[in-house]
């Protein structure tokens, strides 16, 4: 019943900034987290940032310092502001929705770094 919409992926050069948009819709009870995993060629599905419900950020090590998680409740939204982009950080990006029901993903979006 739960669908999460995302946007914002694209190409960027190396140092260049991207902010990634998840919508969720449906019947949605209670959010517990929200955030962003990645999966990059060859690479297993990575924990990127997340967002709980009441505001405690996780962030992966890689990208400390450099991404940011945000949240909008009134509209199920969550955000990830990612400044000083490197190759490295070229994947797929999937948004995760988790509630106290069951944990919803959705289709990704593709996030190239590259000159």
């Amino acid at each position: 019943q739960v669908q999460l919409v995302e946007s914002g992926g694209g190409l960027v050069q190396p140092g260049g900034s991207l902010r990634l948009s998840c919508t969720a819709s449906g019947n949605i009870y209670s959010i517990y987290v929200m955030g962003w995993y990645r999966q990059a060629p060859g690479k297993q599905r990575e924990l990127v940032a997340s967002i709980t419900s009441d505001g405690i950020t996780n962030y992966a090590d890689s990208v400390k310092g450099r991404f940011t998680i945000s949240r909008v409740n009134a509209k199920s939204t969550v955000y990830v502001q990612m400044n000083s982009l490197k190759p490295d950080d070229t994947a797929v990006d999937y948004c995760k929705l988790a509630t106290s029901y069951m944990d919803y993903w959705g289709k990704g979006t593709l996030v190239t770094v590259s000159s």
